[in-house]
């Protein structure tokens, strides 16, 4: 899904934020990007904005850090969607919630939801479990599409808008369906998923075998105990990784479906617009529907006429002729020239990020674009957040 229209000269097309979050056929906007150039902020500013026009929307982020909870005046966010208080909903049926990935909440919701009490029980129990749910490589994705098809699957929302964690693992959840399945299909999980299958005394001879020649390999490196453990996850998970397979393969191709659209953030900064244009390459690989770069916090100034080099001579000007004034004129003319030659660093930094961006859209013509002015200082409340969907919006202060 893709929005905005060509510009003339050949300009990248512009990224029409408000076209994309009121079609009633968006439902789910992804902002991924690399550390620090907004995301977050970002997101939860589609997230105000679309529940401003009318949208029940909730965002869900997975990256741990507070800001998203502290800039929507909420103390803590948890597993659960909880209510932003303030804002502006009118007469419409918008409202916003957010919530925060927990990872181990998520995957004991699954165990409860889908095993029966008894075996839900012995699997929460599990000391293999518990490292599992608390930070096995690759859980945190997993649960990501869990979370989502779950929220998704509820239909209490017309937006979802999911803020990812930085940097390129932002994207890992895509490949949460592949690995799982090399997982599920692997020789040491299809080994010690067997003795459940047999049953009865054969278990028993085949555990003895398969197991013995686990432990006399295995169990040096991990020690017995861990095997145990694991065979007995193993057993009482086996009816359940199915389940799993399958919804992690629903959400991969909900994420690829007409109704989801990927944003990418990016600083107008050559490593971030690097990082911007992996992302790119793989969403397209992936054949995922991208919607458009949002290039954050780019310099703009109100005299964009006076250039730098102007600027900087008047500067210099000033203070020559300074010593020969009186104290009064002398100080004001002081403080003129350092303003000037403060304009002419901020039109400097403005020609790098024109330059940058420049490099990016002649590689990738054809991704709409919106940049949005950098703010004077961080974002805390909603006001601030409104004020970022404004600019994302393309609309004046």
């Amino acid at each position: 899904m893709s929005s905005g229209a060509a510009e003339q000269d050949g300009a990248p097309a512009a990224l029409d934020l408000d076209r994309l979050i009121d079609d009633p056929r968006t439902r789910i906007v992804v902002c991924c990007g690399s550390g620090g150039v907004g995301k977050t902020t970002t997101a939860a500013a589609i997230g105000l904005r679309a529940a401003e026009r009318g949208r029940r929307t909730v965002v869900l982020t997975i990256d741990p850090a507070k800001r998203l909870a502290q800039s929507m005046g909420l103390t803590e966010l948890d597993n659960t969607p909880r209510p932003v208080k303030g804002a502006r909903t009118g007469e419409g049926s918008g409202e916003l919630q957010a919530m925060m990935l927990d990872m181990k909440r998520t995957f004991d919701e699954v165990v409860l939801a889908h095993a029966e009490p008894e075996r839900a029980r012995a699997i929460l129990e599990n000391p293999f479990y518990q490292s599992l749910s608390a930070g096995f490589a690759g859980t945190q994705e997993y649960m990501a599409m869990e979370k989502l098809g779950q929220l998704r699957a509820a239909g209490e929302w017309d937006l979802i808008v999911v803020d990812t964690p930085p940097s390129r693992s932002a994207l890992d959840f895509l490949d949460a369906p592949g690995r799982l399945g090399s997982f599920l299909d692997g020789k040491i999980i299809r080994i010690l998923m067997a003795p459940a299958k047999v049953g009865g005394r054969s278990a028993m001879k085949f555990l003895n075998v398969g197991m013995g020649l686990l432990t006399g390999t295995l169990g040096k490196i991990f020690g017995a105990q861990l095997l145990t453990d694991l065979q007995t996850f193993v057993a009482a998970m086996d009816s359940m990784f199915g389940g799993f397979r399958e919804r992690a393969e629903s959400t991969y191709q909900l994420l690829k479906a007409e109704g989801t659209a990927f944003l990418v953030v990016a600083a107008p900064e050559r490593d971030a617009l690097r990082e911007a244009a992996y992302f790119v390459d793989r969403l397209a690989a992936d054949r995922m529907p991208l919607a458009g770069l949002v290039l954050n916090r780019v310099h703009t100034t109100g005299a964009a006429q006076l250039t730098a080099e102007r600027a900087m001579a008047a500067a210099q000007a000033l203070e020559e002729n300074g010593a020969d004034h009186e104290p009064v004129q002398a100080e004001a003319e002081a403080l003129a020239a350092g303003l000037l030659r403060l304009h002419a660093e901020r039109v400097e930094v403005m020609g790098r990020e024109r330059r940058t961006r420049d490099r990016f859209t002649a590689v990738y013509p054809d991704v709409p674009i919106i940049e949005v002015p950098a703010l004077a200082g961080d974002v805390h409340d909603l006001d601030g957040l409104r004020l970022i969907g404004h600019r994302l919006a393309g609309e004046a202060d």
